[in-house]
């Protein structure tokens, strides 16, 4: 029977196989073997990819990041307020931040912090060293009193290493990054966290909320091609870091929003059936034509899948903040097991 697969390139020779160990190489070996094909999200976050999502953020199509930063930007203040419980607290509030990037939104919370308390520590956590190297540069530049202490981890594959601190704690995990991930993943990530807060700390989520199906369709899948670029930036680190055979111009990417799932979904189709060398995984890939690789998926929320998410993570809702137009929230949650007082706190909308 005749195959359209390249046959010569299905064997990859020992001495070219990349370590088991190394976790790219793991991750792309599971995803790239399954029914349908998948690569974690997390892969798109190299410096190539990082830049490419901070020019996303600019696009006239990608609402959510400048929603978010308008809802922090009128509410700042009553934030801190709410993650402080009204009182002064013994210690000064530090910020946290998983997936910090280059922290442009994160500096209208840390300029309210200082306008309220002085000097204050931020630890942002990502994947990517320019990324952090760019935040701290900028904020250190625009606020002066601000002790910036980088992290670069996965904070999805590695354990978090947080030091202890005398005050509160406010962990930032916004961008509704926590979208990325299937629901189960969702509250691993967020128990993970839990599991490195005190009683007195607190949790500042950011999710984009379920709208109008264009209005999601264009956010993926923007005029320019940023998007697209993004997308297939995935393969080109695989070409680079594992030494992997791609060719981009067979491949054209595709987004989609998948209703009964609640998401956003982003995918790498074949143009044509093909086989791919990805030495550093010591594996070859063959794609069908219309075959796709699953890339991403975004979740979208409503109030009720909110509370659900950070319940089952132990996390308590205490104040939620939206945009006049109900596009996107940013919820202050508790820890489980704080004072009667912040137990007693039920959840409050507060638009723009």
């Amino acid at each position: 029977m005749s195959t359209p697969f390249d046959t010569s390139a299905a064997t990859i020779a020992p001495e070219e196989r990349g370590p088991a160990y190394d976790p790219l190489a793991s991750a792309v070996r599971d995803g790239l073997t399954a029914t349908p094909k998948w690569l974690p999200a997390w892969l798109f976050y190299d410096d190539v990819g990082s830049y490419l999502f901070e020019q996303i953020t600019e696009l006239p199509e990608y609402y959510p990041t400048r929603t978010e930063r308008a809802i922090f930007a009128a509410n700042a203040d009553s934030i801190l307020e709410a993650a402080l419980g009204g009182r002064a607290p013994g210690g000064t509030l530090r910020l946290l931040e998983l997936g910090a990037g280059t922290a442009t939104k994160t500096g209208i919370l840390l300029a309210a912090a200082i306008r309220r308390q002085g000097l204050t520590q931020y630890l942002p956590i990502d994947v990517s060293e320019a990324s952090l190297q760019e935040a701290e540069r900028s904020l250190s530049q625009l606020l002066g009193a601000v002790e910036i202490v980088p992290q670069i981890a996965n904070y999805v594959t590695d354990a978090l290493a947080i030091p202890p601190h005398s005050g509160p704690t406010l962990a930032l995990y916004i961008g509704s990054s926590i979208g990325n991930f299937a629901p189960d993943e969702a509250v691993a990530i967020l128990r993970n966290l839990r599991a490195q807060l005190r009683p007195g700390d607190s949790l500042l989520l950011g999710t984009d909320l379920v709208k109008d199906e264009r209005l999601l369709v264009a956010a993926y899948d923007d005029a320019q091609g940023v998007t697209a670029a993004f997308n297939l930036n995935m393969l080109e680190r695989l070409n680079r870091d594992l030494g992997a055979h791609f060719d981009l111009s067979r491949f054209q990417h595709r987004a989609l929003w998948n209703a009964g799932e609640s998401r956003m979904e982003m995918h790498l189709e074949s143009t044509v059936a093909q086989t791919v060398r990805v030495p550093g995984a010591g594996m070859v890939v063959q794609l069908w034509q219309g075959e796709t690789i699953h890339t991403e998926n975004s979740y979208k929320f409503t109030t009720e899948s909110v509370r659900a998410m950070l319940a089952a993570a132990g996390f308590e809702p205490v104040q939620t903040w939206r945009d006049e137009r109900g596009w996107f929230a940013v919820t202050l949650a508790a820890v489980t097991g704080q004072s009667r007082t912040q137990r007693s706190q039920r959840a409050q909308t507060a638009p723009i």
